[in-house]
This record gives structure tokens, C-alpha cells and sequence, in this order.
């Protein structure tokens, strides 16, 4: 899981820098300027990804969460171990998901101070 995460954070910023490089460049589509952009990365839009990363970090919380309560209870085919590594999974994509947010906010903060 924590792969597919890491790939989604990737594609986003790929597609960010595509965005940037073709607004310094004043091409209205980032597909014609960057051939290393793939039509499906093209096709995927940054929302898109954020909100399937946000969905991932979310089912790993829960998921974390319930194997935590089976251990609890006792269930005999749930270790602490996997429980412990399920939770710092969930944890670490929630940290991952804090830091993106508040990228996301300050280049909206920098980009909101730009005088046009």
C-alpha cells in the first residue's frame, strides 16, 4: 500500500511541475510541452489523485484500527506485530497527507500574493 502511495504522490507532483513548466512557458497544455507525460498521467488530474491518496490513507486508518480491536479482543490471527506495523503504516500516510496539505497551502499563499 505504501508503494501505491508513493507512486500517487509522485504522479502529483509530476503533473504540478508539468503545470508550472507550461505556465512559464505559456502552453495551455502541459501534454504538448513534456513528452516524459504520459497520456494516462495527462488524462488523471491532480483532484483525482488527492482524493485517491485521501481514500487510501483513510482505509489504512481503518483498517489499522480494526485489526487493533480484534487484537484486543483476543483474536488468535492477529499479532501485535502486524498491528504495530499496520498502525505506523496508517500513521505515516497521515503524516505524509499533513505535509502535503500544507505545501499545498503555502504555494496557494505564495501564488495568492503575485501581483498581476
Amino acid at each position: 500500500m505504501a508503494v501505491s502511495g508513493i507512486s500517487g504522490v509522485e504522479s502529483m507532483l509530476q503533473q504540478m511541475r508539468a503545470l508550472v513548466q507550461a505556465a512559464q512557458q505559456g502552453v495551455s497544455d502541459p501534454s504538448e510541452l513534456s513528452p516524459t507525460v504520459s497520456s494516462s498521467q495527462a488524462a488523471t488530474s491532480f483532484a483525482d489523485e488527492l482524493s485517491k491518496s485521501i481514500k487510501r490513507i483513510s482505509d489504512a486508518q481503518l483498517t489499522a484500527k480494526a485489526q487493533a480491536e480484534r487484537f484486543e479482543l483476543g483474536d488468535p490471527n492477529v499479532s501485535l506485530n502486524e498491528v504495530m506495523i499496520n498502525t505506523q503504516k496508517a500513521n505515516i500516510g497521515f503524516q505524509t497527507a499533513v505535509q502535503v496539505r500544507n505545501r499545498l497551502i503555502s504555494a496557494y499563499n505564495t501564488i495568492s500574493q503575485i501581483t498581476i
